[in-house]
């Protein structure tokens, strides 16, 4: 079986616990959900059909794309059903020949007009649409990567690595030199190598603007890597899965940045040397919480969070009461413990990491940068 119907019987074991006959995964604009490409490898616009009888139904735009990339039972152009989701539903029961009366689950992010005209036209079947649904289901199961997902992990961190010393290597030699070169030397370089592109907006900030979490704009023609501290945010894209690193470059620090610096890596090491299977994200990102307290520093942002297809996807790596994620085998997630301030600049480390048997790997090399 290949890796794509492994994980499509998870999801016909679900229907028949639930007592559903098909189940609808939508990718589309406004709607995107990337569990379509995690089922069938199609990279995107597509709407896929699942029924309790373990067989699926691909729906795409772009039905040449779908025969060089998707793997489905049955592969039909969304122009046979004039582009109409509706249209799809009912076209997809008679295909699958889903009896009258029977379940049908749509996403729960339909909208709640888009519900009603479902209700009232798709009247042959019990339309679904609820909040801990089959979506819900698919994200939690890709939190837990299978064989395959971690072979390309593997490979998409090499080539992250790889630009993490290239920019270091630049940015000593002065060849970088504001914000702006550092983030197209990351699109032009992980394009090289194979990659779909950049896993998100990179985010350059130099010493002016490092104090934002989230530098606004993404980055400036403003110089990078002078006198403080500068913050590197970016993720490589390769077969559909993101990388996520933030390195810090530092250069002529005064005593508050160097503390801010020494604490974050202080912290890093605990989150990782806590990871392992069975350990609570919720007690490893509360333990750095009150390592940042006793120095009265505060994290105004989670510990970390699952990647995937998508750049932040479950488990979450945070200390809010709720959070009740247990590490195990397979998970991918990052550690980033950051630390900002408005006069001095700030700084983050964010590495990838890899549950094991044996523990925690970490499979990128983010890294404080003393300059």
């Amino acid at each position: 079986m290949s890796a794509f119907e492994t994980r499509r019987d998870q999801i016909y074991d679900w229907l028949a616990r639930e007592g559903s006959a098909m189940v609808l995964f939508e990718d589309a604009e406004g709607r995107r959900d990337p569990t379509v490409r995690w089922l069938t490898g199609h990279p995107a616009d597509a709407l896929l059909f699942l029924t309790a009888d373990r067989k699926s139904l691909l729906v795409p735009w772009d039905i040449n794309m779908a025969k060089a990339y998707a793997q489905a039972d049955i592969i039909l152009p969304y122009s046979e059903f004039e582009r109409r989701p509706g249209a799809a539903i009912l076209g997809a029961a008679e295909k699958m020949k889903i009896p009258p009366g029977s379940k049908i689950e749509i996403p729960s992010v339909t909208s709640y007009p888009a519900f009603l005209n479902y209700v009232g036209t798709i009247t042959d079947f019990d339309i679904i649409c609820r909040e801990h649904g089959a979506g819900e289901t698919a994200k939690k199961l890709r939190a837990v990567k299978d064989e395959d997902e971690i072979k390309i992990y593997r490979k998409a961190a090499k080539i992250t690595n790889e630009i993490i010393d290239h920019l270091e290597k630049n940015v000593r030699s002065g060849k970088i030199k504001t914000e702006t070169d550092a983030a197209l030397l990351i699109e032009i370089e992980s394009r090289r190598r194979g990659c779909e592109g950049t896993g998100f907006g990179t985010l350059a900030a130099g010493p002016e603007r490092s104090f934002g979490i989230h530098a606004f704009p993404a980055y400036t023609s403003a110089a990078f890597a002078g006198p403080g501290l500068s913050i590197l945010d970016f993720g490589c894209r390769y077969g559909g899965y993101t990388t996520d690193v933030t390195l810090t470059f530092a250069r002529d620090c005064t005593a508050a940045q160097e503390k801010l610096l020494t604490l974050t890596e202080k912290a890093y090491k605990l989150a990782l040397s806590m990871a392992r299977p069975g350990a609570a994200a919720k007690t490893i990102a509360a333990s750095v919480d009150s390592l940042f307290a006793k120095s009265k520093k505060a994290m105004p942002h989670a510990l970390g969070h699952g990647i995937g297809l998508e750049e932040h996807e479950d488990p979450a790596i945070r200390s809010r009461a709720d959070n009740e994620w247990i590490l195990e085998p397979g998970m991918v997630f990052t550690l980033e413990p950051g630390l900002y301030d408005q006069v001095h600049g700030g700084c983050r480390l964010e590495n990838d990491i890899l549950i094991t048997e044996k523990g925690a790997e970490a499979l990128t090399e983010g890294r404080i940068i003393r300059l």
